[in-house]
């Protein structure tokens, strides 16, 4: 069971508006390495993983992943909020606007719409693993990509906070992966088992 707890993990207040970060920044709520697949990933990984430290872990992580996706969502909220009608044509906010006006809609930067095609749910604790590594990562690069767009000071205090998190995300499955080997059986580690090189 999860608890909601009515604030944000970090603080996002934001000044100015800015209709152009939000269509960058929107793809860190529903793009292909984004807040939403993460969360559904690690959360939906899960059932599948046979050691209780993992399911903790990927259930701890995919909740913070839930909080890092209400932090992008309030950002993109409020970068577009109040926008006059020559904002949003002069920003190339028009596009996005017509579909969803300024509703926060979980797609990437390019306009394609979040898909679970985005995400991989194996069953393979190998893979799984090493699919969430990966995935910190890319998500991680997408961070610095937004901090190399954006001269906001208040929009890049809330993107290194969440980078960061990337970050030790990524070093927590280090962790799990180094961990799950250890209680695997070695002939059960697909490349360590001969009987695969037949």
């Amino acid at each position: 069971m999860f608890v909601y707890e009515k604030k944000l993990q970090y603080p996002v207040k934001i000044k100015n508006t800015n209709p152009r970060l939000a269509s960058v920044i929107i793809s860190q709520y529903g793009g292909p390495d984004g807040e939403l697949g993460a969360s559904l990933r690690y959360l939906s990984q899960r059932y599948s993983m046979p050691y209780a430290e993992l399911k903790g872990l990927l259930t701890d992580i995919g909740t913070e992943e839930l909080g890092h996706l209400e932090m992008v969502g309030t950002l993109v909220h409020q970068l577009t909020r109040n926008l006059t009608e020559e904002q949003i044509r002069t920003a190339g906010f028009d596009t996005y606007f017509v579909d969803h006006t300024t509703g926060v809609y979980p797609q990437f930067a390019s306009g394609y719409p979040w898909s679970a095609s985005t995400m991989q749910v194996t069953g393979d604790v190998i893979a799984d693993l090493t699919e969430d590594l990966a995935a910190e990562q890319k998500a991680r690069v997408t961070y610095d990509n937004i901090l190399r767009l954006s001269d906001d000071p208040d929009v890049n205090d809330v993107i290194r906070f969440l980078r960061a998190r990337e970050v030790v995300h990524f070093q927590r499955f280090g962790e799990g992966l180094r961990l799950a080997k250890d209680k695997m059986n070695e002939k059960n580690v697909y490349y360590m088992n001969p009987a695969f090189d037949k």
